[in-house]
């Protein structure tokens, strides 16, 4: 993802009262982090991929995960924001 639209959906997931940063993965890669209240914290599609997922760390280890969401490679903005807003982490994979 690149930095922009990283930024912007950061901007309204925040407006969601969604505690999200703009994560940069690597060189011209982005992703998004959501911190989860309970100490762990979703990287949202740091990978490069069209479709969207994301991994579930607590101090940086991996604790699950949020598999490939089917269709999500065609989600616009409002489609992605509204996803991850009502992510529910209770059970990573």
């Amino acid at each position: 993802m690149i930095e922009e639209r990283a930024g912007r959906l950061v901007e309204r997931l925040r407006e969601r009262h969604v505690l999200a940063h703009v994560a940069p993965c690597g060189v011209f890669q982005f992703g998004i982090r959501v911190v989860i209240p309970d100490g762990r914290e979703a990287i949202w599609d740091n990978d490069g991929t069209a479709a969207l997922e994301a991994q579930i760390l607590r101090d940086g280890v991996l604790v699950g995960y949020v598999p490939t969401v089917p269709g999500s490679e065609d989600f616009d903005d409002d489609a992605v924001v509204d996803y991850i807003a009502r992510m529910r982490y209770d059970d990573p994979v």
